[in-house]
Formats: structure tokens, sequence, C-alpha cells
């Protein structure tokens, strides 16, 4: 442990330019009302939800819940924080989020936080980056501020702070599907043998992971809506998708809440000295990142119904066509799905060694370019 005894954090706020009052999440000061407007419905047209001043509370069924509040940590957090107030409307809020308040319910959750912020300053040209914490590049300032100074953890989180990024103290990049590693071992102590969803884009150790903690696997479609329905379906204790959506059904609410994603990944982390050292140690293979091949409007839908009926792969253990076609190998997957929202194949390879994942992505190209130009694919 730390000489101070505090676990230390730095994180990152990704501001975006999109419209408060269609997000789910409002950011609110504690000394203003929230208006009537920034409430959004729960799916299931029971619940509003609104993170609400200083004491970060969120109104669930006509009540209000701590988000955090339910969280103990094992040893004091200290976070330092870091900011990219990218939208100057949303600036106010910044300061008020409990998770970064040193007066955040501490008798209960002990989420104390201190906050060190840079990029605090309004600017309406938008100087930093676009917020979205799964692009790597988002997420160098960040690494720096690690690097510089004396956090042990760093935290990002995108517009609505509704997706959670992490970076270790050496400025590894822990993806939300190996977070999800993580975050099932945890829930299945105490929620054996519940489902823990995954979306097609995820990591392959999900599925021994989970087996061999007494949970059931379960991958499904990427996308918001399906991974909230299917949890309502099968009861599922836990989801999480690639993008960095977690939605937390045990003690929670079920919906995806990056700052309880926080507070649960605190949690867990404050049991142990150095916290970038349990991360660094989950199941980890040789991966790219989402990558995409541009089409024309709707061509990606047909594209991929079309390669469902005909591609053929020889060495495959198995192909999953719930969302595209997610190939299985001994050694390793490949995926290429139709984006939901833009013109475009979304493709991932994840294999045990950077040879077989050279071999799962020649194969990939192989059927591809009998319809793709070779130039529009990146690999």
């Amino acid at each position: 442990m730390n000489k101070n005894n505090f676990i230390i954090f730095g994180f990152i706020l990704l501001f975006s330019w999109g419209c408060v009052s269609y997000e789910p999440h409002v950011f609110a000061s504690s000394y203003d009302p929230v208006p009537e407007e920034y409430f959004a419905q729960y799916e299931d047209g029971n619940s509003s939800y609104s993170v609400i001043g200083s004491g970060f509370l969120r109104q669930v069924d006509g009540g209000t819940v701590d988000c955090g509040g339910n969280t103990v940590t094992a040893r004091p957090v200290m976070p330092t924080s870091q900011y990219s107030s990218e939208y100057n409307n949303l600036s106010y809020g910044v300061q008020n989020l409990t998770l970064l308040d040193p007066q955040f319910e501490a008798d209960r959750s002990r989420l104390n936080a201190i906050s060190k912020g840079s990029f605090c300053d309004v600017d309406g040209n938008f100087p930093n980056h676009h917020p979205d914490p799964s692009n790597p590049k988002n997420l160098l300032d960040l690494k720096n501020a690690l690097q510089k100074g004396d956090s042990e953890l760093g935290l990002a989180f995108d517009g609505d702070a509704d997706r959670l990024g992490v970076v270790t103290k050496d400025g590894e990049i822990i993806f939300p599907d190996r977070q999800l590693l993580l975050f099932s071992e945890a829930v299945l102590k105490v929620c054996p043998q519940t489902s823990i969803i995954f979306d097609v884009k995820s990591t392959r150790y999900l599925f021994s992971w989970i087996k061999e903690r007494g949970g059931v696997p379960v991958i499904w479609k990427t996308g918001h809506s399906f991974i909230k329905q299917k949890m309502k379906e099968i009861n599922a204790s836990l989801a999480g998708e690639m993008s960095g959506h977690t939605f937390f059904n045990d003690r929670w609410y079920g919906f995806d809440d990056g700052l309880y994603a926080a507070a649960r990944l605190l949690e867990i982390l404050s049991e142990f000295d150095d916290p970038s050292k349990i991360l660094k140690a989950l199941p980890k293979g040789f991966s790219t990142p989402e990558l995409n091949i541009k089409l024309k409007e709707g061509e990606q839908h047909k594209l991929i119904n079309e390669l469902q009926e005909t591609a053929l792969f020889p060495d495959a253990t198995d192909v999953i066509k719930i969302d595209g076609l997610r190939v299985e190998y001994r050694e390793g997957f490949g995926l290429m799905r139709a984006s939901n929202t833009t013109p475009a194949i979304v493709l991932r390879f994840e294999a045990d060694t950077e040879k077989k994942l050279k071999e799962i992505q020649d194969e990939f190209k192989s059927i591809l370019t009998k319809h793709i130009s070779s130039e529009k694919i990146p690999f």
C-alpha cells in the first residue's frame, strides 16, 4: 500500500457537444433545481433518473438513491482529477460530480475525493479531442497526467458519463471487455450461477473466465437497447459492451452508468496495494481495436446478409451469426458486422499470437476483397 494509505487515481471527463436535454444523465449544480425537462424516462417507463447536485443522487421510481452509496472501498479513495471541458453548457457540472467531491457521503461510501483539475477553462472551440474514451488517441492527456503525477489509476468518461475508460499507471489501456472480466468475478462471488452478457466485439476470454467462476456467459448483439432487452429477458446480473457501456443489475438498476462503474471498480481495486498490477494481470491476447470499412448507405447490411449465407471458414470451430459473423477459432476470433449507426462494416480480431492474428485477418480479407476494394480494407 502506498505511504499515505490511499488509492489515488486520475481521470478525464470528455464532454461532448450533444444536447444535454436529450441525454439520460444530467449534471446539475447542487444549488440549482433540476429542470423537469432534464429527466429522462427509463425504458420500462417506470423509472426516471438524473444526476442532481453534489450528492450525486439519481431519482428512481419517485425516490432518490446514492450513485456510489452502495459501494464501499477497503481503503480511502483520493482521486486526482483531470477534466476536458469541451462543452461550455456542461462545464458548471464538472465541479459538482459527487464521485469527485471530497464531501461525497464519506461516512457511507467512503469515496473521498480531492481533485486536481486541468482543462477546466470553458472553450467553445473544443481544443482538446472528441469525447470518446474508447479511442486511444483521446486518452493521451490522461496517460501524460499519470506519468507526471502520483496517481495510481486513470479513468475517462464520455460526454454523458455512461461509458468508462481505464488506464493503468504505466499507460496501458484496459479496454471495456477486460474491465468486464474484473466486474464479472466480483459479481459472481455474490451472485453465483448468474448470467453475464457481453457483445460480439468482446474478448473470447470472457467465455472461459465466467464459466470457471460459476457463471453463465451469454454473447449477444452489439447495441445499448439489445443488451438491456437481453438483460431483462434472462435476468442477467451484469452486462457490458466493448464500447464502454457497463450495466449492473445486481445492486444497481440495470442501466449503463460510467460513474457508477467507476465506483464499483474502485471498490474492487481498493482491496489491493497495486491496482495497476491487478488490471494488467487480466487475460490479454493480441487484438485489434474496432476497425471500420466505410460503404454507401445501406450497403453494410446487404453485404453482411450475403456473407452470412455464402462465406466459408474451413478452420473455424464455430460461426456465430446473431450480429454479423463472429468466427471462432481454436486460437482466436474474427468479427465483421454491419454498423447500426453509420454505413460501415465493423471488424475486430483477437488471437493468442501475432501470427494467428494475421492468419485470421488474411482469411477475412480474402473473403472481403471479393466484394470490396482491397484499398478500403484497413489490414
